[in-house]
């Protein structure tokens, strides 16, 4: 029998039992794409991130990241609660700089991290790309359970942008809206909204109008992939930094948001993003977030 430790992190929090929960499963060579879905489906947590041998020696781990059903190339609440959990069980020096071989490509990380938790910010590894959105408003509405009329601030509209993983940005007017949402997964999925492949998930937003920073309130559901909600999504603040850069005609620059999410579920969560933009684009998109270790064990693998 084979035993692989793993952890369990609270991802984009300095409070255990808040914001998104990750299995981190370390010394997962030989672990074949069937056994890493059934020990993710075992967690049974939004994702599970698996450590193997970098490709590049320089690099510190080849990575895979598992949802309940199915992998992804790329997700931001296992890169931050994976370069942590990798900083402190290696014991590594403040701010050090580190790379996690994704599907979607390396990803560099600079992290902090203890034994318990820590800090970590990356760079995103691919800038967000605007897609194709055909929808009718009041189907996305219906689908969310709001009103048409809820739908867009400023001017935020409706909108897909993908970073890796692809989303349909879904601004409404005030957070008292997305406290009420009621979200009819079956409804959604009649919308039919693919990009590269995938089902694109409704990431919804709304200002945070109890804060003077750039700050702003979401939700995101995926049931499909066995998320029914997430409590912090850095996928989608990644693929959001297209969505803020568009609507908020981002000049020249450096620009900082904060995102909360998991507010509804009981499980808060802070996800910080920061955006470079020069020339009219977006030049570099990072994410950072703190994290905290809840629980570590043995997985036992039978021969």
């Amino acid at each position: 029998m084979r035993e692989i430790n793993y952890m369990i992190f609270d991802v984009f929090t300095d409070q255990a039992f808040s914001g998104n929960p990750l299995a981190v499963v370390f010394n997962a060579d030989g672990l074949s794409a069937n056994q890493m879905q059934a020990i993710a489906r075992e967690f049974n947590l939004s994702e599970t991130i698996f450590f193997h041998s970098p490709a590049n020696t320089k690099h510190a781990a080849k990575v895979h990241i598992f949802m309940p059903n199915g992998e992804l190339p790329f997700a931001g609440h296992p890169t931050i609660g994976g370069a942590i959990a990798y900083a402190g069980a290696n014991a590594l020096p403040k701010n050090v700089q580190l790379v996690l071989e994704e599907e979607v490509g390396p990803v560099s990380c600079v992290v902090t991290a203890s034994s318990s938790g820590g800090h970590a910010s990356f760079i995103v590894p691919r800038l967000s790309q605007l897609g194709e959105l055909d929808v009718p408003i009041d189907k996305v509405a219906l689908a969310l359970g709001i009103e048409a009329g809820d739908l867009g601030f400023g001017e935020h509209r409706l909108s897909l942008w993908s970073a890796g993983v692809p989303y349909i940005m879904v601004p409404v007017k005030d957070v008292s809206i997305l406290q009420t949402l009621r979200f009819d997964a079956q409804l959604w999925l009649t919308l039919d909204v693919r990009h590269e492949g995938k089902i694109a998930a409704p990431f919804i937003y709304a200002p945070d109008s109890t804060s003077t920073a750039k700050s702003y309130c979401a939700r995101m559901f995926s049931p499909w992939d066995g998320i029914p909600e997430d409590p912090a999504t850095g996928s989608a603040v990644a693929a959001f930094s297209g969505a803020v850069w568009q609507a908020e005609d981002l000049q020249a620059g450096v620009h900082d948001f904060a995102i909360r999410q998991g507010v509804e579920m009981g499980r808060p969560s802070k996800i910080m993003l920061r955006v470079h933009c020069a020339a009219g684009s977006i030049t570099s998109a990072a994410i950072s977030g703190d994290a905290v270790k809840v629980a570590q064990g043995k997985l036992f693998l039978p021969d």
